[in-house]
């Protein structure tokens, strides 16, 4: 294996989260699940956004959180994914290069703005999201920059980007040159939506042997293996990819590599303000001691640190010094 450029290069939806303070009696009267995700049009997205209160906007997508992570922990970052030439589009742009991490892939005009998610917050902490995914759903696979991919050790893909068909075509494109340049290729399951309606596709991915990092939730893992179980659900996945890593919020994470296996507790927390991004944190810190070669135990361990502090504060990117708190675990 050639010497890498980058450490983990992540792709997914160029999406700017509009945050928002809300309550419950808000989400009843729009109709709204709390703590569940949801895809809307440019209309709906209009109207939500005049009923909202005062907001907030930071450059967000599940992806583009983890490459920001991966480059607060110190490690070279890249993220692939499409804005348009507009207002929002330059301010994602400055916003994540401006975390240290590499953006090169071109604005392209296809009609349609830059993606963006209203992310109202409850006092308990629960993120409801209505997204618009604007011109993220356009990634094309000739937008990818395949000596990029190629130079870097982890390839990491959402499962949010596998929904529309464009974006779908440049991951298969991209994991078949990662796989040629012989790195390794991440991928996060995203939300039980995305399985609910891709189940066979992600399979198929698992199946054929693709995805060597796979991360799930709790109830990801579930939906995936289609039993209402944590462990039988983890027996049924982990022969399959290479590691297998489940979140269990409070309850902490485990991951699995062939015979091994390790499990560690969640950081503690002094309250919880925000849960945006906890999941995108989680790996990567994750991915950090996996391109360091910290093994499964010391990997967890900096997920649970990334993901304890963001959701300390708004937003779904770190404002405390992560390198400062992981400390011993990258020292």
């Amino acid at each position: 294996m050639t010497d890498c450029r980058l450490d983990v290069l992540c792709i997914g939806n160029a999406i700017v989260d509009v945050i928002s303070d809300t309550t419950d009696a808000f989400l009843d009267a729009e109709g709204l699940t709390k703590g569940s995700m949801r895809l809307i049009d440019a209309e709906e997205a209009e109207r939500l956004y005049s009923h909202m209160g005062p907001a907030r906007e930071i450059s967000g997508g599940s992806a583009a959180n983890t490459a920001a992570g991966v480059a607060a922990l110190g490690s070279r970052a890249g993220f692939i994914g499409q804005v348009a030439p507009d207002q929002l589009g330059g301010f994602y742009r400055h916003d994540l290069t401006s975390a240290g991490v590499e953006f090169t892939t071109p604005a392209t005009d296809f009609g349609v703005p830059t993606a963006r998610s209203m992310v109202l917050v409850t006092p308990d902490g629960h993120r409801t999201m209505n997204t618009f995914l604007g011109a993220a759903q356009n990634l094309p696979p000739t937008a990818l920059d395949e000596d990029q991919i190629g130079s870097a050790a982890i390839l990491y893909l959402e499962g949010y980007l596998w929904d529309p068909e464009v974006p779908r075509n440049a991951m298969v494109r991209a994991i078949e040159v990662a796989r040629a340049s012989g790195r390794k290729v991440a991928f996060t399951l995203s939300d039980t939506f995305c399985i609910d309606r891709h189940r066979d596709g992600f399979n198929a991915l698992i199946d054929e042997g693709k995805i060597d990092i796979l991360f799930a939730n709790e109830a990801e893992i579930q939906a995936l293996a289609m039993v209402p179980h944590l462990e039988t659900a983890v027996a049924a996945v982990r022969n399959k990819v290479g590691t297998l890593v489940v979140t269990r919020s409070e309850h902490g994470a485990l991951a699995i590599r062939g015979s091994e296996r390790a499990d560690v507790p969640s950081e503690p927390v002094e309250k919880v303000v925000d849960t945006t991004g906890a999941g995108d944190l989680f790996a990567a810190g994750f991915l950090t001691g996996e391109a360091r070669g910290l093994g499964l135990e010391q990997s967890l361990k900096l997920g649970a640190i990334a993901a304890a502090e963001v959701i300390g504060h708004y937003g779904a990117r770190p404002e405390a010094d992560l390198k400062a708190l992981a400390g011993a675990v990258l020292a």
